[in-house]
């Protein structure tokens, strides 16, 4: 049986984990080496951090993809969003908004799959609920009935289950059905059988109750008042689409000098790049801006009078480039405003997110290789908003690095 595992999880609990001690240090992303070819400068191991390619043959308990779904999206999306809800649930009505939203949110990238699960066992108008929905289906009204449930729950769910079916057909008039022939389908034996089907497959696989959610293929776990931490590993599941395959190649000359313009939705910065003290790191760097790595994220975790962290374009603080480089050593320190840094959870694991103080910062020697510094902007840093990526209970709207051209001379 597949083994049931998303696995982002695993690098959210890690950094959340390393967050417990304070905002002291920048908080970090978590191996199979890739090979580099020869260069000028050594660029040393590369490590890909990729999640492995599923295995096509491998079996899931969970049936694929087929004519029976409900689906909302691109047919070759990257990512698909299935749940398995019940039109009663509270909290598969508050989930409902959420994930249609994310389907006009990226309309090429994701689409949501629908599995009844009606727990007759607890909810008394969930299977006629379910009915409804497969009744409005065979007129091609499934996703408006869809909504209509969720968004009247509060209206229906106190009702006697025949006063309930009673309402629910003088309802579909409203939603242009055939009223004759959705009141007839409502609860034929063709319409009755599939939510009878849909309650026995979900107890076939084990369904702990509804809502369930997976993100291809595998399931997550979240939280009912955490609605919004779902987006995040939206947004990681279509982070593979842009990593790189490969270390980066040499895209810099050690005699040459190089500078970064970041144009910020605060106005602009401009870094020295320290080529001659960093390499690895500036090459890593240039390489990443000059693909348009860093165009339009967000400066995903601000703490003020200590940094501001960017580089990862989920703007959850876990998303990296696919790959590792290794620490570089130098002399440099965290003795001033303006100084910027790999980010990175433990040694030899840098990607692509980095850091730049907004004051002296001397705990951060030794452990995060420094390979800039501002020459001018320091006023638009410290305008940046505060901003933590794992407090899903606040709304604010992170500021955004639009933007990072490099200049060699």
């Amino acid at each position: 049986m597949r083994k049931l595992l998303f696995y982002f999880v695993f690098l959210f609990v890690l950094t959340a984990c390393a967050n417990q001690a304070g905002a002291t240090t920048p908080s970090g992303t978590t191996q199979t080496q890739i090979k580099s070819s020869p260069t000028p400068f050594s660029l040393g191991k590369c490590v890909d951090t990729r999640p492995p390619t599923p295995n096509p043959n491998e079996t899931s308990i969970f049936p694929k993809v087929g004519a029976q779904d409900h689906i909302l999206g691109a047919s070759d999306a990257y990512v698909t969003v299935m749940v398995y809800s019940d039109f009663q649930c509270a909290a598969c009505a508050s989930l409902a908004p959420l994930l249609k939203s994310f389907v006009e949110k990226y309309p090429t990238d994701v689409r949501v799959v629908f599995r009844n699960f009606p727990l007759e066992s607890i909810h008394d108008k969930a299977a006629l609920a379910a009915q409804a929905s497969e009744a409005a289906s065979l007129q091609g009204k499934f996703w408006e009935m869809h909504d209509f449930l969720f968004a009247k729950q509060s209206e229906w769910q106190a009702l006697k289950p025949a006063v309930f079916q009673n309402w629910i057909i003088q309802q579909s008039s409203a939603l242009t059905l055939d009223r004759t022939r959705f009141e007839s389908d409502l609860d034929s034996p063709t319409i009755t059988s599939l939510t009878q089907k849909a309650w026995g497959d979900g107890q076939k696989i084990k369904l702990p109750g509804t809502p369930v959610i997976l993100i291809n293929g595998e399931i997550i776990k979240w939280q009912v008042n955490l609605l919004t931490q779902l987006e995040s590993f939206v947004k990681l599941a279509m982070l593979p689409k842009k990593q790189f395959g490969n270390c980066p190649p040499v895209v810099i000359s050690p005699a040459k000098q190089y500078t970064a313009l970041l144009k910020t939705s605060r106005g602009n910065v401009t870094i020295k790049l320290f080529v001659d003290k960093a390499p690895n790191s500036v090459n890593n760097f240039v390489f990443l801006a000059q693909k348009g790595w860093f165009d339009n994220i967000p400066f995903h975790r601000v703490v003020a009078g200590f940094v501001v962290q960017t580089g990862d374009p989920t703007g959850t603080g876990l998303g990296g480039p696919g790959y590792f480089i290794p620490n570089e050593k130098n002399n440099l320190i965290y003795d001033r405003a303006g100084m910027v840094g790999m980010v990175n959870s433990g040694p030899d694991t840098n990607g692509s997110q980095f850091f730049i103080t907004l004051a002296p910062a001397s705990h951060l020697n030794k452990d995060y290789p420094i390979f800039g510094e501002v020459i001018s902007g320091m006023n638009v840093l410290n305008l940046i908003t505060p901003h933590d990526p794992t407090d899903y209970t606040t709304q604010t709207q992170p500021d955004t690095l639009i933007t990072v051209t490099i200049e060699e001379k």
